[in-house]
């Protein structure tokens, strides 16, 4: 019986193996076919990925193109998968081009960042998703769309997954929007980092560590944002554990928080809709809120200019994530019903508009005022924390959203 089941797995094997050879020579041509176009590329041209999924084991790099489109039959039928990675980090690279679409197609399980653009004017990702498919893990790529030093960037009906730090990072660009995304099972669903004139709207954030990320930090070429809107989103249930890298300045972001906004100034939360994020709805907080040593000396680590406005708060009653001082902190002073705005109090001493909080549906505040109340901002027992709202009654907010691009 033992010696009819071998030989009849041999045969099996023997006839699968001219299948998995001419498989494995269709994925080394088309990784080499697809690396050739993008170097052969010119102006005006259209590169197409193939149906199917598809092995790749090396970065694939577009440098210095113009006006280049490449497109998939859709991201759930063009697929690249890196999970052998063997070459490079990044799935798919490009760097010092101008006017790049990228269109219908996934990037799965590369070893760095899926896709990363860097150095360039004109870049569209749209119906791209990118996605770690063995869940959450530290040992994910870091990013999942990635324009980073770049300007005029558009992200629009695209999804990413499984991100260990941010599934859509934007950093240190200009004139960005950001639409009718879908992130879950990331650390940070969508951040805007050191970056100027960013709209954020009608994405869907859940699952993820924390929902939607604004900040400023140090030791960057581009020092400051500012100008970002962040609109008509759906932040849902962002309780998902932190599985950054030690060390990632995202793991330090409460599990359970909804939009985090970290020594910026001139932002504009209105219109979305916070639900079941179980820590903190919407957190205005000072880079001292790190407790990282801060040594650039042109960077502003304090907040100024929020505002924060007809949105809709709702969250079922329960503890923050008691894993982190904060959260701690939060369930010694409020029990199951912690405040969905919570502002440290650090305003910046040279900016007089502060914090902005108008018209927000069943929103429950504090201010920790955190340089007057610890040595230790997280000794909860002598606090006096402030819930009183007026004070940040500035008046109606009505800043010009254009959404046409």
């Amino acid at each position: 019986m033992n010696n009819h089941l071998n030989f009849s797995m041999m045969k099996l094997i023997q006839a699968l193996t001219p299948l998995l050879l001419i498989n494995g020579a269709l994925f080394a041509n088309l990784e080499k076919d697809l690396q050739t176009q993008f170097i052969l590329a010119e102006p005006g041209d259209t590169i197409s990925i193939p149906e199917g999924h598809y092995q790749i084991q090396g970065t694939l790099s577009v440098e210095g193109k113009e006006n280049l489109v490449i497109r998939g039959f859709g991201k759930d039928r063009s697929i690249l998968s890196f999970l052998n990675q063997s070459e490079g980090a990044q799935g798919i690279s490009i760097t010092n081009s101008k006017n790049i679409l990228l269109e219908g197609f996934t990037v799965q399980d590369s070893k760095g960042d899926a896709i990363k653009v860097q150095y360039t004017d004109g870049i569209i990702f749209r119906n791209i998703k990118a996605e770690w498919t063995g869940g959450p893990k530290e040992t994910n790529g870091a990013y999942g769309l990635y324009p980073v030093q770049c300007e005029n960037v558009l992200i629009e009906h695209s999804i990413s997954i499984g991100a260990s730090d941010a599934g859509i990072y934007v950093g240190q660009s200009n004139d960005i929007v950001v639409r009718y995304n879908e992130v879950y099972d990331n650390v940070a669903g969508i951040e805007i980092e050191n970056s100027n004139n960013a709209e954020v709207y009608e994405n869907y954030s859940h699952g993820n560590t924390g929902g939607i990320l604004v900040f400023d930090l140090p030791d960057l070429i581009q020092k400051k944002g500012g100008n970002v809107h962040i609109f008509n989103n759906r932040i849902e249930s962002n309780n998902l554990f932190n599985f950054a890298p030690k060390g990632n300045i995202v793991g330090k972001i409460l599990p359970g928080t909804g939009i985090m906004i970290l020594a910026c100034s001139n932002v504009h939360i209105f219109g979305n809709t916070l639900t079941n994020n179980k820590s903190i709805g919407t957190g205005v907080v000072s880079y001292f809120m790190t407790e990282e040593a801060l040594n650039d000396s042109l960077y502003n680590p304090y907040t100024a200019d929020i505002h924060i406005y007809n949105n809709t708060f709702d969250r079922w009653p329960g503890f923050p994530d008691l894993g982190y001082d904060i959260g701690q902190l939060l369930a010694v002073k409020y029990g199951r019903n912690t405040p969905d705005i919570v502002y440290d109090g650090m305003q910046d001493p040279e900016n007089p508009i502060g914090l902005c909080i108008q018209n927000n549906e069943d929103a429950r505040f504090t201010d920790l005022d955190i340089e007057h109340n610890f040595e230790e901002w997280y000794s909860p027992f002598i606090s006096n924390f402030s819930e009183e709202m007026s004070p940040h009654n500035c008046g109606k907010q009505h800043p010009m959203i254009s959404t046409t691009k």
